[in-house]
């Protein structure tokens, strides 16, 4: 996996190498079955049921880092957070923060493109019950440290989403960037904010789930506060 990973000159090497891998025997019956069974509202599409790419621009200053694709969402059409209501809600936040050109993800040939801006998540494929095991995060860990290492020249922000992305981030500050993780680790919660020597600046964000958007723990405002910070910090107009 980590030879995989390394070999990979471009994003779009990356991303080809990201879509052909079945390291996670657990995960792989998983994406593959839902595939096959589909949402009865899907039943008429071809679902991806492959590992997911991360998506945006290739010189991105700001990174969102979320948990994995959902079943019937990446999982479904071949794109982070396109296809369910947590793009959505991600998607319309990022219209309004004038980084992606349109508010709606609804297939990966709907015309949407970012500015600034690139999203990929710790885990490549969709798990059960959207959790992975930490050994899953940990076998997939090289896909992320390689993409990262690809966009580091501009890298300026990363906004983690959830708790889980936030974890994730830790070991990517030793694999790419050569820091020691601080001691003891900085705690996740919505605004938290880690500022190292020569890495990228993190934010936490709650993740976008209908379990936060639902229930009122994240708000649309929130969200904006989120992505206005992102943007001052890596100097976005």
């Amino acid at each position: 996996m980590v030879a995989r990973a390394a070999r990979a000159t471009d994003l779009a090497d990356l991303d080809a190498e990201v879509s052909d891998c079945f390291a996670c025997p657990r995960l792989v019956r998983w994406r593959e079955e839902v595939a096959r069974t589909r949402r009865a509202a899907f039943r008429e599409q071809e679902y991806w049921g492959r590992p997911v790419p991360g998506f945006g621009a290739v010189d991105a200053r700001i990174a969102i880092l979320g948990l994995a694709p959902a079943a019937h969402g990446g999982n479904r059409t071949g794109r982070i957070f396109t296809g369910d209501r947590s793009g959505d809600v991600l998607f319309a936040a990022l219209h309004r923060a004038g980084l992606a050109n349109q508010p709606t993800s609804i297939a990966a040939d709907d015309g949407l493109t970012l500015r600034d801006t690139r999203i990929f998540s710790a885990v490549r494929c969709a798990p059960p019950d959207n959790k992975p095991t930490p050994e899953e995060r940990d076998t997939c860990a090289p896909w992320l440290h390689r993409e990262v290492a690809l966009i580091r020249p501009t890298l300026r922000v990363v906004v983690a989403l959830g708790a889980f992305a936030w974890t994730a981030w830790w070991p990517v500050l030793h694999q790419v960037y050569g820091q020691r993780p601080p001691s003891p680790r900085p705690r996740f919660g919505h605004g938290a904010h880690w500022s190292g020597t020569a890495a990228p600046e993190l934010l936490g964000c709650y993740h976008v789930s209908q379990q936060n958007t639902f229930t009122g723990r994240l708000t649309p405002e929130m969200l904006d506060d989120v992505f206005g910070r992102a943007k001052q910090l890596a100097g976005v107009d």
